[in-house]
């Protein structure tokens, strides 16, 4: 198996629904493609996913000595983290619940192989 570069953001402020519409537009692609993508994306998901790409390119450079040209993204998932709960005042005293979310962003990078 390829050795295999990680990078991962938990707790990140933002919707796991909203953010895997951006990383869908991403996965599969090379770092230099994804990063220009996501550049040109007007969603706030996009900067969010690129910082996780940088920085795994970055230890796929430093740590393992792999060329940051060939790599490219093997996985990239959104998961729902944890979920921090408000509440809004109603009429009549009431309140009603409001659920903000967070997301944990993985990236796993790879190099391509020479065929």
């Amino acid at each position: 198996m390829e050795q295999q570069a990680r990078a991962s953001a938990r707790h990140v402020r933002i919707s796991p629904q909203k953010a895997r519409v951006v990383m869908d537009l991403v996965r599969g692609k090379s770092v230099d493609e994804a990063l220009a993508i996501l550049q040109h994306t007007p969603r706030r998901a996009a900067g969010l996913i690129a910082k996780v790409i940088d920085s795994a390119a970055a230890n796929a450079v430093n740590n393992f000595d792999m060329d940051e040209e060939e790599l490219f993204i093997v996985e990239g998932y959104i998961n729902e983290g944890s979920t921090l709960k408000r509440f809004r005042p109603r009429a009549r005293g009431m309140a009603a619940p409001i659920h903000k979310r967070t997301s944990h962003i993985e990236i796993v990078l790879q190099e391509r192989e020479e065929v």
